[in-house]
């Protein structure tokens, strides 16, 4: 992140309010050319009342999100089934419909339902998914989220993240100013408050398993790095040396911590077992060696250092040795995050005084700029692969974003009531 390159400790700054509880909206600014046109008929209710929740807008909202499918508005509609024998393909070919997704939302008792749903194709009139899930009303939107990543999956064959979580911080200003470790739903739903402090939080990285966030926290005014649990609040502190104690990042088996310590002298990338406390030091470099992510199989790290003049992305074993650079395009790169496939590196890219997220890929070694902002950064890969999440400024304020792996999808995520930023997505599952 270069604000963070710029300041050592990495992000002693100005931070702009919000309420840590705000729902974020979700504006898509651009779609992929050939996204898909769906129906997603809305799910039959059979009660006086208002459903506990609008179950096909969840599911129509995620698959609009992921830039693939254009799902049609309410107002074009040309029916409402809610049977498949009520369905006539032959309306739905004429509006270029390729799939359709009808369903029930069923009473089962105080505060239980019963969600069923059904994918059908629209050409060849065949059924290619339905499921019936039991929900407590506080699972009915998880539940969504579940019928969109399965109704993703089954049409491009990849793995839906719309049932996920981020991670991000939010700050107050001025003196005294509360900051905020949130997590929320990845639909920017469900914001929960993890730890507040009237000292700078930062670099929140979720464990494998989803249980635990590992960040750092400047509490008593210096940096120390914390484990803590985002369903219990227990929290412990696993580095607070001398200096600096920032950058934390979790092995694929979260027995270890990639950590960026300075107790030694200069700023250097150590890895710390989360078990035994036991400290691994991997770089011995004159200059700053931070920010190191790991590889997916758990052999090596890239990291940022300077050692060549400007920040640039190496790479080292952990088993430790010399470190090799692998970015060459740009005045700077920093702030890697690995693809799932560990077979890209998206990264903040900057050339004349703009920084923008870029994808490496690893096997040709080429560079793709994503972006088009002039200060974007702090990129996280969607558990699936498809998307970045990254932090940005749209006009004065600080907001999240998210790019398609190939640039054609674009959207932003924004805080009705303050700003955001160093945003972290989820395991799937979780």
């Amino acid at each position: 992140m270069r604000r963070a390159w710029l300041a050592i400790p990495f992000f002693i700054m100005s931070l702009l309010s919000l309420s840590a509880h705000a729902v974020m909206t979700i504006e898509i600014s651009e779609y992929t050319a050939s996204a898909r046109p769906i129906a997603v008929v809305p799910f039959a209710w059979s009660q006086p009342d208002k459903p506990p929740q609008d179950i096909a807008w969840i599911v129509a909202g995620d698959l609009t999100r992921s830039g693939l499918f254009k799902p049609l508005s309410d107002a074009d509609l040309v029916s409402r089934p809610t049977e498949s024998a009520q369905i006539n393909f032959r309306d739905w070919r004429l509006l270029g419909v390729e799939n359709i997704v009808i369903g029930k939302l069923m009473p089962d008792g105080p505060g239980k339902y019963i969600v069923q749903f059904q994918l059908f194709d629209v050409f060849s009139g065949e059924q290619l998914l339905g499921y019936s899930f039991p929900a407590q009303t506080a699972d009915l939107r998880g539940v969504a989220h579940h019928i969109s990543d399965l109704v993703f999956e089954k049409l491009t064959g990849l793995r839906g993240a719309f049932n996920t979580r981020i991670a991000y911080i939010t700050s107050g200003k001025g003196k005294g100013a509360d900051h905020s470790l949130v997590v929320a739903d990845a639909d920017g739903y469900n914001p929960k408050v993890v730890l507040q402090s009237d000292q700078p939080l930062m670099s929140p990285s979720w464990s494998p398993d989803g249980n635990s966030l590992a960040y750092v926290s400047f509490e008593g005014r210096k940096p120390s790095v914390w484990i803590q649990d985002v369903v219990t609040g227990k929290r412990r502190k696993v580095a607070g040396h001398k200096g600096i104690n920032g950058a934390p990042s979790w092995s694929p088996d979260g027995s270890r911590l990639a950590l960026t310590l300075s107790k030694d002298g200069d700023p250097e990338i150590y890895v710390l077992d989360v078990n035994s406390g036991r400290l691994t030091r991997l770089t011995n470099n004159a200059g700053i060696d931070t920010e190191a992510v790991w590889a997916p199989d758990g052999q090596s790290l890239v990291f940022t250092s300077d050692r060549s003049g400007r920040p640039q992305l190496y790479r080292v074993a952990v088993t430790g040795g010399t470190a090799k650079r692998i970015t060459f395009d740009g005045e700077y790169n920093a702030g890697a995050s690995y693809s799932p496939d560990g077979k890209r590196l998206a990264m903040v890219n900057g050339d004349d005084g703009k920084y923008r997220i870029a994808v490496l890929d690893l096997e040709n070694d080429l560079m793709r700029v994503l972006t088009e902002g002039s200060l974007d950064e702090s990129p996280s890969f969607a558990p699936n692969g498809a998307m970045i999440i990254y932090a940005s400024k749209y006009g004065r304020r600080d907001v999240l974003a998210a790019v398609s792996v190939d640039g054609a999808v674009r959207q932003r995520l924004v805080l009705q009531e303050g700003d955001v930023r160093e945003p972290a997505w989820s395991p799937l599952g979780k």
